[in-house]
């Protein structure tokens, strides 16, 4: 079954996503996004384990979140196009991919402090 969670930005109090899936599984973190034809506003997903990412296959950009194990954020790529990578993002654990922009609309940058809360 799918997890879900609702992450925040605690730095500037904003919302990064009202509701990003988890990704924890291998499966799950090699698939990705490539079943979605696109990330609506407000959603995301999290990729646990990902210091790295790749966009081959994708059909539209994202913008990324790699945070590390305190969830702070260590480096943004804000509209990664397909057949792009990220190939390492120094210290970090976890990807949160979004909708292009997303990181605009929450001012979301590197040293932030993120929160996630469950959500169904």
């Amino acid at each position: 079954m799918d997890r879900y969670v609702r992450v925040t930005n605690t730095t500037r109090g904003t919302t990064v996503a009202d509701r990003a899936r988890v990704a924890s599984s291998a499966r799950d973190r090699m698939v990705g996004l490539l079943r979605t034809p696109e990330v609506l506003p407000g959603e995301g997903l999290l990729i646990e384990r990902s210091p790295s990412i790749h966009m081959f296959f994708m059909r539209y950009p994202i913008d990324a979140v790699f945070t590390d194990r305190e969830r702070r954020v260590t480096r943004t790529v804000s509209r990664l196009r397909p057949w792009r990578i990220v190939a390492w993002a120094r210290g970090a654990r976890d990807c949160l991919e979004l909708r292009a922009g997303a990181l605009d609309d929450s001012g979301t940058v590197a040293g932030d402090q993120l929160a996630l809360e469950e959500t169904v």
